[in-house]
């Protein structure tokens, strides 16, 4: 769409899209489920709690495609494991060291 067509607000294609947020939780057994998900106003609402309460937020539109099929309470899918483990990995060891004060402390997928 041009920048001049009736009806653009200035918003880009990318922000037109609705934001898909995820929220992940490893139990003590190990296991990683989706304890949270939404889009669109949902979504903000669930990043926004994430925020205010210092949990690590990464930005992964494909991984937060595929698990907005898992339903809320469900452990992961087989295919997303691995890119769940890498992701948890960095946010856990970032929580136990965290290299810099003055970072934002981010945990959630969008």
């Amino acid at each position: 769409m041009k920048d001049d067509d009736a009806g653009n607000d200035g918003k880009t294609e990318r922000s037109k899209q609705a934001q898909l947020s995820i929220a992940l939780k490893r139990d003590t057994s190990g296991k990683t489920k989706v304890i949270a998900k939404g889009s669109g106003e949902l979504a903000e609402q669930i990043l926004q709690i994430a925020f205010d309460q210092g949990v690590k937020v990464r930005a992964d539109s494909d991984l937060a495609e595929i698990l907005t099929t898992v339903d809320v309470e469900s452990e992961i899918p087989l295919e997303a494991l691995t890119a769940v483990a890498t992701i948890l990995n960095y946010v856990y060891s970032e929580q136990k060291f965290p290299n810099d004060e003055s970072t934002p402390r981010h945990d959630i997928i969008y």
